[in-house]
């Protein structure tokens, strides 16, 4: 036997199941003397809330255009920011190949700090 109901009244027992999941919820947790208790109170709350959610989806999908805005999320990308320009390639290269050593010296001397009969020969 199908009883019609009207949207307002489906949107009026949603938002009765999620009050009573709230007020359950915070009962659970208000007099619970376990871990065990308040967890359980904690995933009443949380149902909840995932009612909450799922009342407010419809207004939220027509206040903030979701439609537009959520397909457009999975195609965000990160597009790498290139270095300074150094004019042409050769002089790019060069300057780049001094970092490299610049770099490799660097780490050479610590290395060589950190040896056990390097410590009292690093520069100062």
């Amino acid at each position: 036997m199908d009883v019609p109901i009207s949207s307002r009244d489906f949107g009026c027992l949603q938002l009765a199941c999620v009050a009573l999941g709230l007020v359950a919820g915070s009962i659970i947790i208000g007099v619970s003397v376990s871990k065990a208790a308040a967890a359980l109170g904690g995933i009443f709350i949380g149902a909840a809330g995932l009612g909450l959610l799922i009342l407010a989806y419809p207004f939220l999908k027509a206040r903030f255009n979701l439609d537009h805005i959520l397909p457009n999320i999975g195609n965000l990308r990160v597009q790498p920011h290139p270095g300074p320009d150094h004019g042409e390639g050769s002089s790019n290269a060069n300057g780049n190949k001094e970092g490299v050593r610049s770099t490799l010296s660097t780490v050479s001397r610590t290395l060589e700090k950190l040896k056990p009969g390097g410590r009292g020969t690093g520069e100062g």
